[in-house]
């Protein structure tokens, strides 16, 4: 089977930081060229990106081409759609709102075949990308994420952690800072301390753990601080910042012509 590139890095105990590319755009030609890019995954987001499962596939197909590793948000834990975007040929699940130990075993369970799991048999393109052993092997090389973005999730965080067959954590800081009576985007010593307690319970336990960031400076942060993963805003978060700055930079220019006359 294929190998999953962020697992073996993980479990080889390398210290580069691992780069996420985070997909809220429907258009499989962006996902090739972000995973041509150097980053190590490209993560399809299901549940706030504006795409479907019809406009998913297309991504994942685009995304193997390129040397990055594709991971689906979902948008629910609903097991039916977890295992569609398995046989789709996601490499590894993101799943939202795992607030409980039973979350995360249904969650985990829908990932797996049997007898660790009760995913339906039925990979489809997961046997096209990663290989005629994918049955049989799949269980060692997808990455199973649960998110932890709630003060409920807080407060059962270690029967989530220790539920069999999870691979790790990723973080919503945005949604845990809602939760904790905090407007996101803003640095609030509680919401840090929850983060920290949140990554030293998982990297104590052996876990993989990433964590979605504002911008570049937010995810150095996060990589000093012991983050496996880092997702530096989405692609229309980037690419809106990146206009601006042109727009910001061609109107400097554009005043300075006036001072000058003109031509």
């Amino acid at each position: 089977m294929r190998a999953n590139p962020l697992l073996h890095h993980f479990r080889a105990r390398a210290t580069r930081p691992l780069i996420n590319a985070w997909m809220s755009l429907p258009d499989s030609y962006a996902a090739e060229v972000i995973g041509h890019a150097g980053v190590d995954s490209v993560t399809v987001d299901l549940q706030h990106g504006m795409m479907g499962f019809d406009q998913m596939l297309p991504m994942l197909q685009a995304i193997s081409s390129t040397p990055a590793t594709p991971l689906v948000r979902v948008s629910t834990c609903e097991p039916a759609t977890i295992m569609k975007v398995l046989d789709a040929g996601a490499y590894g699940i993101i799943c939202p709102q795992v607030d409980n130990a039973e979350i995360c075993r249904r969650f985990v369970s829908a990932c797996l075949y049997p007898p660790s799991g009760n995913r339906s048999f039925g990979p489809s393109r997961g046997l096209t990308y990663g290989g005629s052993d994918y049955v049989t092997k799949s269980e060692g090389e997808l990455l199973l994420l649960a998110m932890i973005e709630s003060r409920e999730a807080l407060d059962n965080l270690d029967d989530i952690l220790d539920v069999p067959g999870l691979s790790g954590i990723y973080i919503g800081p945005n949604d845990l800072a809602l939760s904790m009576g905090y407007m996101p985007g803003v640095v609030i010593t509680e919401v840090e301390q929850a983060i920290e307690r949140v990554l030293q319970t998982a990297l104590s336990r052996g876990l993989f753990v990433g964590i979605f960031c504002a911008d570049e400076c937010n995810a150095k942060k996060r990589v000093e601080q012991g983050f496996h993963l880092v997702t530096p805003g989405n692609d229309a978060g980037i690419l809106r910042k990146s206009y601006q700055y042109y727009c910001q930079s061609l109107c400097g220019v554009q005043e300075s012509w006036g001072q000058n006359g003109g031509y």
